[in-house]
């Protein structure tokens, strides 16, 4: 599990939405891949089999990614409020899965 926050400031931040900021979707999926490799270093993800966005995460507001790996190749990751809504959850395929 990997605790991050988007902060306000960052360059994908305005104009998404005027008014209401909503992390984008992009950003959450570069964020799991940050916790891919902090967790199995080499491993990258290669295709997005499904991803799924199921609540808005704003900037500056934090949440979790959990990683679980299914088998060599595929990876379930979720990402989660620190009320546990799930934001966001998919399945990858990677490549590098340490063993």
């Amino acid at each position: 599990m990997v605790r991050d926050t988007v902060r306000g400031d960052h360059g994908a931040i305005p104009g998404h939405f005027p008014g209401q900021p909503v992390v984008p979707a992009v950003v959450i999926l570069e964020r799991v891949q940050s916790a891919l490799a902090a967790w199995n270093g080499e491993a990258r993800i290669v295709h997005i089999e499904h991803a799924k966005f199921m609540h808005v995460l704003r900037p500056d507001q934090a949440f979790t990614i959990t990683l679980a790996r299914e088998d060599d190749a595929h990876l379930r990751f979720e990402c989660t409020d620190d009320d546990g809504t799930r934001v966001a959850a998919g399945k990858c395929i990677v490549q590098g899965l340490a063993l």
